[in-house]
């Protein structure tokens, strides 16, 4: 690869579009409710052109959008982002009546997606998946997985929840709204699960982190319904063959951005027990499927993020995305695309910390000058500028291999990811401490990305994931010179 630079008219548009974030859309997402899917948001982000942008833009493209949103708003980067993630499978590997199904309607914000791949019991071991697919025995069992699905009306309108309830996205009755980990918002009366009680499923918090504790990674046990669990251990998403072509979902997933108020989730199911990598498959699932149920997480930075129980919920080869039992290659191709942006989102969060910072330490007199006349603090902001840019090379190198379909991507991904988001981590934290008290008070800046930036550190690949990534990488690039280079 050539040494990397903006062509002119890219920098136009990024600072077009920070612009926008910040005059259009940032207003909308301050009247959004925290923990739900802001759909004025989406809406707005499909009339200005950028939703649809997903589906037409390569990897590079998707850093500047998300580098430039994050930026101005961080709640419209990760409303985009999610529906990024979310619908990338349908549109890489769907079949064209699923493309038809969804994709315009994500495109337009009146749909939205969510990528269901973490359990509670395979979050970085993301090949150690179980929910279930289970073989389905029969045709009224096949008949009942058309209902709602890819194809059909079901998921498009009129499901309505209870307020203070656990949802239960049964046919033509439920709505459906929505991590990566890790981690969008909805029109009034969308879902149900919203009441006091409801935020959060049971079980202490943890009392460092604010994240829920061991027992409330789960939805409640009436979400399952009484004897609904066939899964081989709990919190596990088994696929049950039903029939030649029909299968039934049972288990959980948990963690899952945009969860339980999306329209359609990605999800990942074993397939072939004892297989690994090789036995999952990736399914198309509308919300309103019977037997789908969400519960809402409450989280230390408030997006829309959940967990899901799938009881016995029917799926068919119809809403199968690309091959059975080839389900993680969709996973971990989507992931590649993604990871390098998740890097962009955090370099936009270090470079808004970095922006403060410079204005506030300027601005602010003490010890009879301004701060940024004091050595100390004019390092600190030398050290956060140099991290901050060497981060941004790295995500456009990583998203520009991506897009010449270099054979390293996986290592270039991986690599951008994790200095981006380290980066960011200590850029913000940096920002605070120049800031001083200040930084710390409900509704500062430095406050709010202080909330937003732990979480790409752990989110679509741990940063110790992604250092075991390199690793591999760099080994398998080492034992296949010495192959080639012979005895």
């Amino acid at each position: 690869m050539t040494a990397f630079s903006l062509e002119p008219a890219q920098l136009a548009w990024c600072a077009e579009l920070r612009a926008l974030a910040d005059e259009r859309l940032r207003p909308l997402a301050e009247k959004g409710e925290p923990g739900r899917v802001n759909r004025a948001l989406l809406v707005e982000l499909g009339a200005l052109g950028l939703l649809p942008r997903l589906f037409t833009s390569g990897a590079l493209d998707l850093c500047l959008m998300r580098e430039s949103l994050a930026h101005a708003c961080t709640e419209a980067e990760t409303a985009l982002a999610l529906q990024g993630l979310g619908a990338h499978p349908v549109h890489a590997h769907g079949t064209e009546t699923q493309r038809a199904r969804w994709l315009p309607r994500v495109g337009d914000g009146s749909a939205v997606a969510a990528f269901a791949l973490s359990e509670p019991d395979a979050g970085s071991d993301a090949a150690a998946l179980s929910l279930g697919a289970e073989p389905d025995a029969g045709p009224a069992d096949a008949d009942a997985a058309g209902t709602g699905g890819a194809d059909a009306g079901g998921a498009d309108a009129g499901r309505r929840g209870e307020p203070g309830t656990t949802r239960h996205m049964t046919p033509g009755t439920a709505t459906a709204e929505s991590p990566g980990t890790g981690t969008a918002r909805p029109g009034a009366g969308r879902g149900a699960g919203r009441g006091a009680e409801a935020s959060r499923p049971p079980g202490p918090a943890t009392p460092d982190t604010g994240r829920p504790g061991p027992e409330a990674s789960r939805p409640a046990p009436d979400a399952h319904g009484p004897g609904a669990r066939q899964a081989p251990a709990p919190a596990s998403l088994a696929a049950d063959r039903d029939g030649p072509s029909a299968w039934r979902l049972t288990g959980e997933k948990c963690w899952i951005s945009n969860a339980p108020e999306a329209d359609f989730y990605t999800v990942f199911a074993r397939t072939t027990p004892g297989a690994g990598a090789r036995g999952v498959t990736a399914f198309l699932v509308p919300a309103d499927r019977p037997g789908l149920t969400g519960t809402p997480l409450d989280m230390l930075s408030p997006h829309p993020i959940g967990a899901l129980v799938f009881d016995a919920v029917p799926v068919t080869t119809d809403d199968v995305l690309g091959e059975v039992d080839r389900g993680f290659r969709v996973a971990m191709n989507t992931l590649n695309l993604f990871r390098p942006s998740v890097g962009a989102f955090a370099v936009g969060m270090a470079q808004a910390a970095l922006d403060a910072t410079l204005a506030h330490t300027t601005a602010r007199t003490a010890f009879g000058g301004r701060l940024r006349d004091l050595q100390t603090v004019a390092h600190q902001t030398a050290e956060m500028a140099l991290r901050t840019e060497a981060a941004r090379l790295m995500v456009y190198a990583a998203a520009t291999a991506y897009d010449e379909g270099a054979p390293d991507v996986p290592r270039r991904s991986a690599m951008a990811k994790l200095l981006a988001t380290e980066t960011a981590q200590y850029v913000v934290d940096r920002a605070v401490q120049l800031h001083g008290a200040r930084a710390l008070r409900r509704g500062h800046l430095l406050e709010h990305l202080y909330r937003e930036v732990r979480a790409p550190r752990v989110y679509e690949g741990a940063s110790e994931v992604q250092r075991g990534i390199i690793a591999k990488e760099l080994y398998r690039t080492l034992d296949a010179t010495t192959e080639e280079a012979g005895p």
